[in-house]
């Protein structure tokens, strides 16, 4: 009886730790391995239990399920491994974005396994310290902001989302411009060369923490809205101009 009591005591003390602790998301396999494993074994175990099912145990693609992944390099599933995107919970819906689920030595495993499949272009390195706001905003203007937006706050689109910005790192920025994820187009280095992309980053992080000098930010919503608001105030003071004036007629 009193082996009985003290596990229903164990358990009732486990429970709550449980429940506040943070679970591993449905259906994903952390392999246990020894430590000092080289990245690219730990990589392979962690794509066959968890990427093969839609990109195949080679890595070759499956169709109606998920693409060939040999030659992508290492900017492909850095990119949608450290964003959240990928797992999927079910082949054909849209990614998104939210927390990853493998820590950062998983993430640098996969990695390295799929880099290593074949010959594809690594994770960039912009250094938007050598860009130019101006030309960056620009930029933005001419490609992202019909989709994101010019503050960065995202849209919905026919057929998919286009997240807000807000928050987003560097190397974030530079690898979905050459990735083109989803239904955003891809900009090679033909289209946007690494320097007018050190530009673009530049401008997404000002447009990130922007100076309003003691003006009205409005939300940082954008030109138009705040030119309504202007338009609005400026019609109320001039209501009330004509109001005064003809109260000041009549007596």
């Amino acid at each position: 009886m009193r082996a009985v009591l003290t596990l229903a005591l164990a358990v009732a003390l486990l429970l709550p730790a449980a429940a506040g602790a943070d679970p591993i998301q449905q259906g994903i396999v952390i392999p246990h391995v020894p430590t000092g494993t080289p990245p690219v074994e730990l990589g392979q175990q962690l794509f066959a239990g968890n990427c093969a099912t839609c990109h195949g145990a080679d890595a070759q693609g499956i169709p109606g399920r998920g693409p060939s992944l040999r030659g992508v390099g290492a900017l492909a599933p850095d990119f949608y491994l450290r964003n959240g995107y990928m797992p999927l919970e079910r082949p054909g819906i849209e990614p998104t974005p939210s927390r990853p689920v493998f820590d950062d030595r998983e993430i640098r495993a996969i990695v390295a396994y799929v880099a290593s499949l074949g010959k594809g272009p690594p994770v960039p390195s912009p250094d938007p310290a050598r860009g130019s706001v101006s030309e960056g905003q620009r930029l933005f203007a001419d490609h992202c902001s019909g989709c994101h937006q010019i503050a960065l706050a995202g849209g919905y689109l026919t057929g998919g989302v286009a997240p807000p910005l807000n928050g987003v790192k560097p190397v974030q920025v530079a690898e979905a411009v050459r990735i083109g994820p989803y239904l955003m187009p891809t900009f090679p280095s033909s289209q946007i060369s690494d320097k007018q992309l050190s530009s673009l980053i530049a401008y997404v992080e000002e447009a990130q923490h922007p100076q309003d000098r003691g003006g009205w930010a409005l939300g940082h919503v954008g030109p138009v809205p705040e030119g309504l608001v202007t338009w609005l105030l400026a019609s109320a003071a001039l209501v009330a101009v004509c109001v005064l004036i003809g109260r000041r007629i009549q007596s």
